[in-house]
């Protein structure tokens, strides 16, 4: 048919590099965070990612990026916000609901401050708020007080939507946390920040590589590159993980193993062997900004991070994205520490015992010698019994008539010796 028409037919193939979508996990642990407020604050770490974020999305028009907090007891989304549930206003007795437009702006109104404890003074987000002339603390995130102004034209607009959504998401996330739920428990859900990380990376994966037959378009008449999307996930790390995290921890890093995403963990303070089997499963980049001992069994957290050098590891170290970093040598941690938590009382053990079924990791045999994950009989032997030990019989000396021994017996002495 070309013959016939004698028109020249291309191949229309896309140069640019694929898309690129990162998706950081920030560790908001109040208790951590005020540990850290003398030497780093939120506020200062908030402010370096934003312009690491900005550098990501100046590459390519086509980058994108997630922020996901790693809270106490949850995991929520800071941008993409989630959506706003609709408005329903009663008039003349009857409810309407109003749906809330898609290009609709946040208003940033002032959010109400917790009471005055100090433990609710370290959840601001710049720090204690000062004191008005009243005694009362000053809103901490206004539209006065916030470092871009709505109407300021010298200002990307990309890099203002996610300043702006990030700060007004994160400023309620942390008015929103009470005391009651950091006394009981100041743990950080990192597995289920992970688990919702792998789940919209593969939402955008999946929207990204549909058919083209969807839009109208054919193979025939159409042939174009198949656009694919090079993700990965980066920790920033303020506490250790909890053994009890364990299981849906490995699951996620076996996740993101078989997808191919890497995930790179900066540790500004604490060091976790979880955190450090993630990277080293997943090809990943691991950082520890904090000055603890060399030892990577240590898991003493450290209050002196390298607040100045921040910056220029988020640049240098994991601004490459999976495609570049193939031609660079990552600057990552030497030695992993493998050690891993049993199932049983959720504590990282050295030696353990292993079922030979469903792999679980036991710190003592279980009670009746059954796995409790499978339910199987553990075969343990002889495990626990005492030892034989069999009595050496003396041999007898042959000695001649003075009662010495003869030169025979002298002979077999010296071949023993």
């Amino acid at each position: 048919m070309n013959a016939v028409d004698g028109s020249e037919h291309y191949e229309r193939t896309s140069n640019e590099p694929p898309p690129s979508l990162l998706t950081i996990i920030i560790d908001t642990n109040p208790v951590a965070w005020a540990v850290l407020s003398e030497t780093l604050t939120l506020s200062q770490a908030v402010a370096n990612l934003l312009v690491f974020i900005n550098a990501h999305l100046a590459f390519n028009n086509a980058n994108k990026v997630a922020v996901i907090a790693s809270h106490v007891q949850r995991a929520e989304f800071l941008y993409p916000p989630p959506i706003q549930a609709p408005i329903v206003s009663a008039v003349n007795g009857t409810s309407h609901t109003e749906a809330l437009p898609d290009d609709s702006d946040t208003d940033m109104a002032d959010v109400p401050i917790p009471p005055s404890t100090s433990i609710h003074q370290k959840l601001i987000l710049n720090g204690p708020a000062p004191l008005n002339t009243n005694g009362a603390h000053a809103p901490f995130l206004t539209r006065s007080n916030t470092t871009l102004a709505n109407d300021d034209a010298n200002i990307y607009r990309p890099f203002h939507q996610i300043s702006t959504a990030l700060l007004s998401s994160l400023s309620t996330l942390l008015a929103t946390t009470t005391a009651s739920s950091l006394t009981t428990t100041s743990t950080t859900a990192l597995a289920g920040a992970l688990t919702l990380a792998l789940t919209y990376i593969n939402k955008q994966t999946t929207l990204l590589t549909t058919p083209a037959s969807s839009t109208g378009a054919t193979s025939s008449s159409l042939n174009t590159a198949a656009a694919t999307l090079t993700s990965r996930i980066l920790v920033v790390s303020v506490s250790t993980a909890s053994p009890s995290q364990y299981i849906p921890f490995m699951n996620t890093i076996f996740a993101a193993q078989r997808l191919q995403i890497p995930i790179d963990v900066l540790a500004l303070a604490g060091l976790s062997s979880f955190l450090q089997q993630a990277a080293d499963a997943t090809n990943g980049t691991y950082i520890s900004l904090c000055s603890a001992a060399s030892s990577s069994r240590t898991t003493t957290v450290s209050t002196t991070p390298a607040t100045h050098g921040l910056l220029p590891t988020l640049l240098l170290a994991f601004l490459p994205d999976r495609t570049s970093r193939s031609h660079l040598i990552a600057p990552t941690e030497a030695s992993v520490d493998f050690r891993a938590a049993c199932f049983c009382h959720r504590k990282v053990v050295d030696i353990g015992f292993v079922c030979s079924i469903c792999l679980s990791i036991f710190c003592e045999p279980p009670e009746g010698a059954v796995c409790l994950t499978c339910g199987t009989h553990l075969r343990l032997g002889k495990y626990g019994g005492q030892p034989a030990v069999v009595v050496r019989k003396k041999k007898r000396r042959r000695k001649d008539g003075e009662g010495r021994d003869t030169p025979a017996r002298q002979y077999l002495q010296r071949e023993d010796r």
